[in-house]
């Protein structure tokens, strides 16, 4: 809770069952994130204040019902007089009420607001730089002006299932082929995943306890003074849940829908409900396996469909789909699509970005990078788990290698969490795999699923950045602790205005034992954004993520009972399993 007189902030614990509170304390020195109620009062506050607006008025700047205010966390650099629960808020033009804000950004020009007693702490101005004229509206008129008119070439294309969908669900429980999972929504991670399982046969066998983006954060690298504080956290300072879009079929989805609503608060704790906040779906993925004799053409294909689980938020200029994937190989895999409108700033006339790209006539949009957080609490095959690296290399010649071209891995179990701390490494391939130590397959190998990584990046900040302390989950790929109840968030409970090193740096630095116990990955991936000009005036989808395969968790390959397709085409290339793709 925060109690919007004095800012302070509180944790309630509630008996739901005794429909009580059984406990309450006053935390000191936090901020929780930030609410939109907030956010908008500090945006009509600085839009009318006579002082920023003589400050825009030395720009040329006067009609200030055109004027959009943006409210980004404060952050924390070390400065003693930013005290309080700050926003530091920047401006754009609109010119007309429905255009895109961001084609004309106020570079130069920041306010410092107190959001607790919604007051103006100061401007500061560091110069004039001329508004970026060029429209960046991304509609079916701006498709008109700048494209020429919209494609006339497509033909639609029809999802249908005669007989419905194959999964079945009982209220938030939901089963689908060999996987049964329950799905969950919070305000601060949007969509969790819990009590995943598979049926192998007649055993349903544990897989996770729960998954979820435990937090992300989008540090931007560029040192201006209008831009240089923007290192979002957009779970722990905004909420993923509380942005949350609800969903439109045959937009967002498509084919077979059934939706999960959701409720989250506003900031007087009234119930906000989010209608359709979760889509899910089947869809068709290709081939599953095949193999066709090339002597006689005959063989077997079978295709490919999964169950796919999502839902999309808008934080700012961005929207974020997190979409999590069941496959009928046992495969879990999540993907993240990056997409909306990309931070810009102004930049004069004739000057290249030093920090960025030219995406239009004196518009600069900055150099960022964007890192989720995937908390993955295993519970494979029961709660006693191990985390095992494997890493290849080459062998040396020799008489164990007389051709020179024998490959050799290693597999090495983390035994602490400061061993738990690691990064990719390409030259040696290196991943992870959770597994079982106490149960073995048929073949004798302990029952595992392998953390497969998808694209990656390495920050760029320097080590004594604030953004590197506040987000010191960003530092190594991997983080490994063993579970414990009140660790949730990569970056902590509270990273707003947080002055840094809290959550995984602080519980890892106890180096506890992560051998054969209930332990927990956290994964941090990231994606390294230089834009270009084709990510401009609207972004298309950029995807990222990584996926869990099982590895040695089943006898053989569990999707051998999926049966063959059948053509519908009787032109398609054909044998008695079905068809390729037609």
């Amino acid at each position: 809770l925060l109690d919007r007189v004095d800012g302070s902030t509180h944790e309630l614990v509630v008996d739901l069952d005794g429909d009580a509170v059984s406990a309450w304390e006053r935390i000191e020195g936090v901020q929780p994130l930030a609410t939109v109620e907030e956010l908008s009062e500090a945006e009509d506050l600085v839009q009318n204040d006579p002082d920023f607006r003589a400050a825009l008025a030395k720009r040329g700047i006067t009609d200030f019902e055109g004027i959009q205010i943006d409210a980004w966390p404060a952050g924390n650099f070390g400065d003693p007089t930013e005290t309080g629960r700050l926003a530091r808020c920047v401006a754009f033009v609109k010119p007309k009420p429905l255009d895109s804000e961001w084609a004309h950004p106020v570079d130069g020009l920041i306010a410092l607001v107190d959001l607790t007693h919604l007051k103006m702490l100061r401007i500061d101005d560091h110069g004039v730089v001329p508004v970026p004229e060029e429209s960046g509206n991304f509609d079916v008129e701006a498709a008109e002006h700048w494209m020429g008119g919209l494609r006339t070439d497509i033909k639609p294309i029809e999802i249908k299932q005669p007989e419905g969908p194959s999964f079945e669900v009982d209220g938030n429980v939901v089963r689908w082929q060999n996987w049964e999972l329950h799905v969950g929504f919070t305000p601060r991670e949007g969509l969790v995943l819990s009590e995943v399982a598979y049926r192998d046969g007649g055993e349903r066998r544990s897989i996770l306890h729960r998954a979820s983006i435990s937090e992300m954060v989008v540090p931007y690298g560029d040192p201006n003074p209008t831009h240089y504080f923007k290192n979002a956290f957009d779970a722990g300072e905004n909420g993923l849940g509380i942005a949350a879009s609800s969903l439109t079929l045959g937009c967002d989805c498509l084919g077979e829908i059934h939706y999960f609503d959701a409720t989250v608060n506003n900031g007087a704790g009234d119930p906000v409900e989010i209608p359709n906040a979760i889509c899910m779906h089947e869809e068709d993925f290709g081939v599953l396996w095949r193999h066709i004799e090339w002597r006689t053409g005959e063989g077997e294909i079978r295709r490919s469909r999964r169950l796919v689980i999502s839902f999309f938020a808008a934080v700012g200029n961005y929207d974020y789909g997190f979409f999590w994937y069941l496959q009928q190989d046992g495969t879990i895999e999540f993907e993240a699509k990056l997409t909306g409108v990309l931070s810009t700033g102004g930049i004069p006339p004739g000057e290249e970005p030093g920090h960025g790209v030219l995406v239009a006539p004196g518009l600069n949009a900055m150099v960022h990078q964007h890192y989720f957080n995937a908390r993955l609490d295993f519970d494979l095959d029961g709660v006693d788990n191990s985390v095992v690296e494997v890493e290849s290399q080459s062998m040396p010649p020799g008489p164990a290698n007389p051709w020179n071209n024998a490959i050799e891995f290693t597999r090495r179990t983390l035994e602490t969490e400061l061993e738990g701390r690691r990064r990719l490494n390409a030259p040696s391939a290196r991943w992870w795999e959770v597994v079982n130590p106490n149960r073995t397959g048929r073949l004798g190998h302990p029952v595992g699923f392998r953390l497969v990584a998808g694209e990656n990046a390495v920050p760029y900040a320097h080590p004594d950045a604030a953004i590197m302390k506040r987000a010191a989950f960003i530092s190594e790929h991997l983080w490994v602790t063993p579970y414990e109840p009140a660790e949730r968030y990569a970056a902590g409970d509270y990273p707003s205005q947080h002055p840094g090193g809290g959550g995984l740096p602080e519980w890892t630095d106890q180096d506890r034992g992560i051998e054969d116990t209930d332990v927990v990955l956290w994964y941090t991936f990231g994606h390294h954004h230089i834009p270009r000009a084709e990510d401009w005036p609207i972004m298309p989808v950029a995807r990222m993520g990584f996926m869990l395969k099982p590895t040695n968790f089943f006898a053989r390959n569990p999707s051998l009972d999926v049966p063959p397709s059948q053509p519908h085409d009787p032109s398609c290339h054909s044998n008695k399993s079905g068809c390729d793709h037609c």
